[in-house]
């Protein structure tokens, strides 16, 4: 089954998020800091990460995605994400600037995820 790196500041939703996938039956690791996960994510193999954009600081996600596609990282990624519902503004991959798959506002139904999650995995295949 496929291996998924969680990173997200918040304890309780990398918590949440493991249960569901692991029910799901995906094996997860989970990060908590920018730093931490680009030293999970260089050094593991995973098939999939779950990003969120605001860590320690405003934008950790975006500048680890960005750091990952610079160093020829080519696991697909979704990045959580409330700024949606903060800022108005719908966002979208785009190329280098956010070299993401997928943007999820959160909250996100627990099947919701995994649909998404299957979605980017058998494209990948």
């Amino acid at each position: 089954m496929a291996r998924i790196l969680i990173v997200d500041d918040d304890r309780d939703i990398v918590e949440a998020i493991e249960t569901v996938l692991k029910a799901a039956g995906y094996e997860t690791d989970s990060a908590y800091s920018r730093s931490e996960a680009g030293k999970k994510a260089f050094a593991g193999n995973y098939d999939l990460l779950i990003l969120d954009v605001m860590m320690e600081e405003a934008d950790d996600g975006l500048v680890l995605a960005r750091d990952l596609h610079s160093r020829n990282v080519k696991k697909p990624i979704i990045m959580l994400t409330s700024l949606g519902k903060v800022t108005g503004t719908a966002y979208a991959a785009e190329g280098d600037i956010l070299p993401v798959d997928m943007f999820i506002e959160k909250p996100i139904a627990p099947a919701d995820l995994i649909a998404a999650i299957k979605k980017l995995l058998e494209r990948g295949k």
